[in-house]
């Protein structure tokens, strides 16, 4: 991984990004969240790029940007990644919504709403909460069982560690997160129009 890589882009608060899309001088606003999440509600005029697809294909994404982007997940910590991945392909200068999608509902900001769905940190807590409830219960009768409860545990401290989540990156791609059209071509065709439909409405 390269230095740009490992550099947290810099923030941008709810106020400042209002600020802007109120003055005409909107940002690129790219939704790194699963195209459920932003289904369910976005900030209008943003463009959905969920994160497993942004990584993928950082190198033709970045055709398509210009250095006036801020990104946008639920909490900033996926944004944060999405800011680093794109810092090592040549977009250094980029934003990350500070507080993300709850900053921006806390502070009673426009948003576009949709069918209400889980997001992510929800679907993980359940997961990971299920798995290690009938783990611990299981061992009762098949004591190794406890070993599945505590490699969770640890999954969910390398979680946090590294701010870095490989059972919301798997669930992200399970089809109730994803969208019927939420595939590449897509994506940069939005990008290269600045299309007000589909995933920028």
């Amino acid at each position: 991984m390269s230095t740009s890589e490992n550099t947290r882009p810099a923030t941008l608060d709810a106020a400042g990004l209002r600020e802007l899309i109120d003055s005409g001088r909107a940002p690129r606003l790219l939704d790194v969240r699963t195209p459920a999440e932003f289904e369910t509600a976005h900030i209008p005029g943003a463009y959905n790029v969920p994160l497993d697809l942004l990584r993928e294909h950082r190198e033709e994404l970045r055709n398509h940007l210009d250095e006036d982007v801020v990104l946008i997940c639920r909490s900033g910590a996926r944004a944060t990644q999405a800011g680093q991945t794109l810092a090592g392909v040549g977009l250094p200068h980029l934003k990350v919504l500070d507080g993300g999608m709850l900053a921006w509902q806390a502070a009673h900001a426009p948003v576009r709403q949709g069918v209400p769905r889980w997001d992510l940190e929800r679907q993980v807590r359940l997961v990971a909460g299920s798995i290690v409830l009938v783990a611990v219960l299981g061992s009762v009768l098949v004591p190794g069982l406890k070993w599945v409860a505590a490699a969770i545990g640890a999954g969910l401290t390398f979680a946090a560690l590294t701010n870095t989540c490989a059972m919301g990156m798997l669930l992200g791609r399970l089809p109730y997160n994803r969208g019927a059209s939420c595939d590449l071509d897509t994506i940069v065709g939005q990008l290269r129009e600045g299309s007000t439909t589909g995933r920028r409405s």
